[in-house]
């Protein structure tokens, strides 16, 4: 059992204490401190509270009290990896295209967390009463490229401290349908559900959460361009739902572009080129790439030599 005492300041006047206590640790849910709520495990100036509604008064001590946490019921699975760094607090993996990052509904297997756990053994963090691999942030199944695991509890709330400050560098390359008109630019819109297919992400300013993304050209293809993007936000979708918006989705996205799939591609054409951020132990900034994946590669090729 941890227990940490925090003094609620004059920023957290009357938020909810399960919203409050969300902000002190960014990469534990809110359902997680309901849950230690009702357990009797939070105290508020030496008095259990147990109701998520208590609203927090300036100078209020709070008490959180947080278990030891448990074995997760993801089963570890011998999956290579193609790791770009790793030391005691992170791993930056290269993750394929195809692959699942978390285990979901239709896919409790062959994901990226099944092949952590393997990889890590018992060297994992606990955050929200699991142990499990810190999945701090995720890419699309058929998006290629480089993600930050945490190995231990520290490194996963300072680097997503960082994610939800905005201030991880992430730099992504994909090919987009078109010629873009402008050299580079900026896409602004707030993405949130689409309001009749719910599996799908949508601009969406009256619900939606903002959203920034800048692009470049990096090549003019024949019908097509190679374009690097930088994401201010990290929503769902976004460099999807965004390029789509101006009428250049990406080539291969069937769900937000064309259906046709000329070049058999298995999903959208999209690899996250570049990660930055600042090491949980060394406060220095880091920077790693992951190569472009072969199938890019090759598709450069074809575009390259298809005719106007």
């Amino acid at each position: 059992m941890t227990t940490e005492i925090f003094e609620a300041t004059e920023q957290y006047e009357n938020a909810r204490i399960d919203s409050f206590l969300a902000a002190i640790y960014p990469s534990c849910s809110r359902s997680f401190f309901q849950k230690l709520l009702k357990e009797g495990n939070v105290s508020v100036n030496e008095l259990i509270q147990k109701k998520s509604s208590y609203r927090i008064r300036q100078d209020d001590i709070v008490t959180v009290n947080i278990p030891p946490a448990v074995e997760t019921a993801i089963l570890p699975e011998n999956i290579p990896l193609d790791i770009l760094y790793e030391d005691d607090d992170v791993i930056i993996v290269n993750k394929p295209k195809g692959m699942v990052v978390h285990p979901c509904p239709g896919h409790y297997s062959g994901t990226l967390v099944n092949a952590i756990l393997y990889h890590c053994k018992d060297n994992l963090s606990g955050i929200n009463g699991e142990i499990r691999p810190g999945i701090v942030h995720r890419i699309d199944k058929d998006t290629t490229g480089s993600l930050i695991i945490c190995k231990n509890d520290q490194s996963h709330r300072i680097i997503a401290q960082q994610i939800k400050d905005h201030t991880v560098n992430r730099l992504y390359r994909g090919i987009v349908v078109g010629h873009l008109k402008e050299d580079s630019g900026t896409i602004q819109g707030a993405i949130g559900r689409h309001p009749t297919l719910r599996q799908k992400m949508a601009i969406n300013e009256k619900n939606g959460k903002p959203a920034i993304t800048h692009y470049r050209v990096i090549e003019r293809l024949k019908n097509a361009t190679y374009a690097e993007f930088k994401l201010e936000t990290g929503r769902t979708h976004q460099i999807r739902v965004h390029m789509a918006s101006i009428g250049h989705p990406l080539l291969g996205d069937t769900i937000y572009g064309s259906e046709k799939n000329p070049y058999h591609l298995q999903g959208q054409t999209l690899h996250a080129y570049i990660i930055g951020f600042r090491h949980p132990s060394t406060g220095e900034y880091v920077e790693y790439a992951a190569p472009i994946p072969e199938y890019m590669t090759a598709l450069f090729k074809k575009l390259r030599s298809t005719p106007s």
